[in-house]
């Protein structure tokens, strides 16, 4: 049965939203949450191997087509962490303001007018302005691509979908720390969008 969320994504309607895909979570050893996860390590394997090079392929076509890119990364708003959420400080992810390792890794590094937007809590809706954002746009398709699959994209997803916003997943652009939790994340929150893969996001990407 086709999903009904299943769709095409037309710029001037469509963005692409990359969720913490940021150097201190996808180098090794660095996060400060998880500073045990060595290169060997399950969650760095599959952002090398799977994620990371689809993700460049969807930013590629998007800016190809004109689908807005947006990036959304745990960075404080202050140099002293003062305004992070209680959940960040008790799971130590006090990321300052400025900090160089805060923002997207190389492969996603945001160009000219290209909206990152800092959030002090797990789900970008909350702590950020991105639904006034993505209203101003004119988007009412969201692909979602990032870290961790069960928490800040999981957060995105179904507050994306409470909103009002049509949301589509490529499974093989999201990661978290086992295969067991990324395949759970996404039966539990596939009711509220379109899981697929990036083969056919690339596919349905359309320019105006």
């Amino acid at each position: 049965m086709k999903n009904p969320r299943e769709t095409s994504f037309r710029a001037g309607e469509s963005a692409l939203l990359f969720v913490d895909m940021q150097k201190i979570f996808c180098t090794p050893s660095l996060d400060p949450a998880h500073p045990e996860f060595g290169p060997d390590h399950y969650y760095h394997r599959r952002l090398r191997d799977t994620v990371i090079p689809n993700q460049s392929r969807l930013l590629a076509r998007a800016r190809a087509t004109g689908i807005q890119v947006m990036h959304t990364i745990i960075e404080a708003l202050t140099e002293d962490c003062r305004d992070v959420s209680l959940d960040h400080r008790l799971s130590n992810l006090m990321i300052p303001k400025g900090h160089p390792m805060a923002g997207p890794i190389d492969e996603l590094a945001p160009i000219a007018n290209e909206i990152v937007l800092p959030k002090t809590s797990s789900g970008v809706f909350n702590s950020t302005n991105i639904d006034y954002v993505l209203r101003n746009l004119g988007v009412r398709t969201l692909i979602v691509a990032g870290v961790v699959t069960d928490q800040c994209v999981d957060m995105a997803v179904r507050d994306a979908a409470d909103r009002g916003y049509l949301v589509a997943v490529p499974g093989d652009a999201c990661a978290t720390y086992t295969q067991e939790r990324h395949d759970g994340a996404l039966r539990a929150y596939g009711g509220y969008c379109w899981v697929t893969e990036t083969d056919t996001v690339l596919t349905r990407m359309e320019a105006r």
